[in-house]
């Protein structure tokens, strides 16, 4: 009973997320207006909106237009529900774990915004940053998250390591190699995992993002110079230094 209630929970907060992975890059409100079909613009009824069951009884079509509807929605929506299972699994009814459900629905939020639109929202980073900050005072949580002067100081060495990188490349190059957001979202690890990860978490994402973009390379078909949204590869260098972090932290 405990995991079906996880799971409604994962598919109604994933379903929020599509909401702000649509509306944040436009800078629409994700918590007013009800939700609609991008294609028609007509909103959609509650029993359409049901998180993956309306999705596969409706055959992924909207009921009004009939336009095929992303199978992002039905993507970002089960990833949620996977990530909650997995951090119920691990940490249980617990504080720890709703500190993680929220960091993950941040994450994911910022994974498909980045992905498409090479921006991190300071509406995501802010947050995160605040609350990693504030929840480093309770004694109480998982040895995972640092105390409060471990957790100021990964922030503000996320942050500064990145930004340091972006001030020197601009010298150098005369343009920008990463961006800020990328140095929030940093920040946001620092705060909330301590400083020890943020080495980590760059040297994980950047073989991530080597390894992805490499077969593109080698078929000369992007170039090292080309834009690319580090943000996905930060998050799952993350995740990655996360399940990895008691075999490397001695």
């Amino acid at each position: 009973m405990d995991f079906l209630f996880v799971i409604v929970l994962g598919g109604l907060w994933g379903s929020f997320a599509n909401v702000c992975i649509y509306r944040l890059p436009l800078n629409k409100g994700v918590t007013t207006g009800r939700s609609f079909c991008p294609k028609c613009k007509k909103k959609i009824v509650w029993y359409d909106n049901i998180p993956i069951i309306s999705y596969l009884l409706l055959g992924a079509k909207c009921r009004k237009c009939k336009k095929p509807i992303s199978s992002k929605y039905l993507l970002v929506e089960a990833i949620n529900i996977i990530s909650f299972l997995i951090i119920y699994y691990l940490y249980g009814a617990s504080l720890t774990a709703v500190f993680l459900m929220i960091l993950s629905l941040s994450f994911l939020i910022i994974f498909f915004i980045d992905l498409k639109h090479f921006i991190i929202p300071n509406s995501l980073t802010f947050p995160m940053i605040a609350l990693g900050f504030v929840k480093s005072f309770d004694p109480n949580l998982n040895p995972i998250f640092p105390n409060y002067i471990n957790s100021l100081i990964g922030g503000l060495f996320g942050y500064g390591i990145i930004w340091t990188i972006i001030f020197f490349y601009m010298q150098i190059r005369k343009k920008e190699g990463m961006g800020l957001g990328d140095a929030k979202l940093f920040a946001v690890i620092g705060f909330w995992f301590g400083w020890v990860a943020i080495p980590f978490v760059i040297f994980f994402s950047s073989i991530i993002a080597l390894i992805s973009v490499l077969p593109d390379l080698i078929n000369r078909t992007k170039k090292l110079t080309a834009q690319i949204p580090f943000g996905p590869y930060i998050i799952i260098g993350t995740i990655f230094y996360l399940f990895c972090r008691d075999k490397i932290i001695f």
